[in-house]
């Protein structure tokens, strides 16, 4: 199967947990699955800015991006924590190589439009090409690409661009059969209920009614236009949990391109095209 991993950037965070979803993701490589890994980190992003005397400046919510904070986040992404990934997986015994827009020109992006502005943020875009030649020759050398969330643009300048959605379109480009989103919580959250499934008509009504926020519905709307750009299976998983990364990806192979499983022993939240029964909506009683 050809997987797109997004790894969020608080994940990152913590030494035994990059080595222990190192260590998963080399036992699917190994297995012979095409990986993608695409990684956040804007944590630590805002703490460097922060520490280097850098204000960060936000918009409705978004993050206004000059060149020099631009230069901060190619430090942090494409440097510290992208290295941090691919030198993990490959001290796993599976090689491992971290690779960033400008490499290749594996990412092309254009500048997001703010308020009819087109780079009205600054330094921030949005994916709009992937050079999957380039990504399929790694794989075919047996090496697992793991990518920055920057793109390169037109005018040759550095884009950051939101990981979450960044993996979408990734796993859009190459035909993914799964895209797997790892974070620091168990999956879409209903209180303190994890919901097994959510379909892509509930994301709307689990927003207004404000059961989700903040960075969920960022990876809501990513799930939602990667499930209708072809992406058999999303799935929104907590990855401190134990082996939560394996569980996840193997609930395809055990259950077949029609049907996938939300059940018990799967962890966190499939994102699905249509609710299957009206038992399994994700706003039905717990």
């Amino acid at each position: 199967m050809r997987i797109v991993i997004k790894l969020a950037g608080a994940l990152l965070e913590d030494d035994q947990t990059v080595r222990t979803l190192a260590s998963q993701v080399a036992a699917l490589a190994k297995d012979g699955h095409q990986i993608l890994v695409v990684h956040g980190g804007g944590r630590l992003f805002t703490a460097t800015l922060k520490r280097m005397g850098i204000e960060s400046k936000f918009v409705g919510g978004l993050r206004v991006t000059d060149r020099v904070s631009r230069d901060v986040a190619v430090m942090v992404f494409a440097g510290l924590l992208n290295k941090k990934v691919s030198a993990a997986i490959s001290a796993e015994g599976q090689p491992a190589v971290g690779i960033s827009a400008a490499d290749a020109q594996c990412f092309t992006a254009d500048p997001m439009m703010h308020n009819e502005v087109e780079g009205g943020l600054g330094y921030v875009g949005y994916l709009t090409g992937m050079n999957t030649q380039f990504i399929e020759s790694l794989w075919n050398d047996g090496l697992v690409p793991v990518a920055a969330c920057l793109g390169l643009g037109a005018d040759n300048e550095l884009y950051n661009i939101n990981a979450d959605h960044m993996a979408a379109a990734c796993a859009e480009f190459i035909g993914a059969d799964q895209l797997i989103y790892l974070t620091d919580v168990a999956g879409v959250l209903d209180g303190e209920r994890v919901l097994s499934a959510v379909s892509c008509e509930e994301i709307e009504r689990l927003v207004q009614c404000r059961v989700v926020s903040g960075g969920m519905v960022l990876k809501l709307e990513a799930a939602k236009r990667a499930i209708e750009g072809g992406v058999r299976e999303v799935r929104i998983v907590g990855g401190t949990e134990p082996d939560a990364l394996l569980l996840a990806s193997r609930s395809t192979e055990n259950h077949g391109r029609q049907e996938v499983s939300s059940g018990p022993g799967v962890p966190g939240t499939l994102v699905i095209r249509e609710p299957r029964n009206t038992a399994q909506t994700a706003l039905s009683a717990a």
